[in-house]
């Protein structure tokens, strides 16, 4: 894989960019203070990728229903049961704690 530095960006702005990636490379790693930071990439490449991404969260997504891992619910019910599963979850994190009463957004003044 290429490599570019800031400095180099900075004084030769896209040619160092369109150099890294001629000959075929489809991403640049970009380094910053000696640190890889960031990739550059044709968007062609980009927009490729971001289709696997769908693509295997799709997979994924058929899984599940083969799976039989979703529920058929209305949308209140969903609401309800993800507010249950957030209040569950906030017990299972400090079990035998009970939560403070959050304080008032005003303060007295004395």
């Amino acid at each position: 894989m290429a490599h570019i530095t800031a400095n180099d960006l900075k004084t030769r702005g896209i040619a160092a960019i369109e150099a890294s990636l001629a000959g075929g490379r489809t991403e640049a790693v970009v380094s910053v203070r000696g640190a890889e930071r960031y990739v550059v990439m044709e968007l062609e490449h980009y927009q490729h990728l971001r289709e696997c991404e769908l693509e295997a969260a799709l997979a994924e997504s058929r899984d599940d229903i083969a799976a039989g891992r979703f529920a058929a619910e209305s949308p209140a019910k969903h609401v309800a049961r993800l507010l249950t599963m957030i209040a569950g979850a906030k017990t299972a994190a400090t079990p035998g704690v009970k939560a403070r009463p959050r304080r008032s957004a005003k303060r007295e003044v004395r």
